[in-house]
């Protein structure tokens, strides 16, 4: 099985074995929201577990 690649560019596996992505709508149109927001999206969220397992299997085999 070949590692699809669209998935494991977007997320990352950390080496306590979380799952974390970057929040979406960061590329335009920014400016008109507020600070709170904008601050908001630069965080990384971390994934539930259920989506967790799904992705790791997706991204190791």
């Amino acid at each position: 099985m070949k590692t699809n690649k669209t998935i494991s560019k977007r997320f990352t596996i950390t080496k306590k074995g979380k799952v974390i992505k970057r929040k979406a709508g960061q590329g335009h149109f920014n400016s008109r929201e507020s600070g709170k927001t904008t601050i908001m999206k630069r965080r990384d969220v971390s994934l539930s577990k259920h989506s967790a397992n799904v992705i790791k299997k997706i991204i190791i085999t």
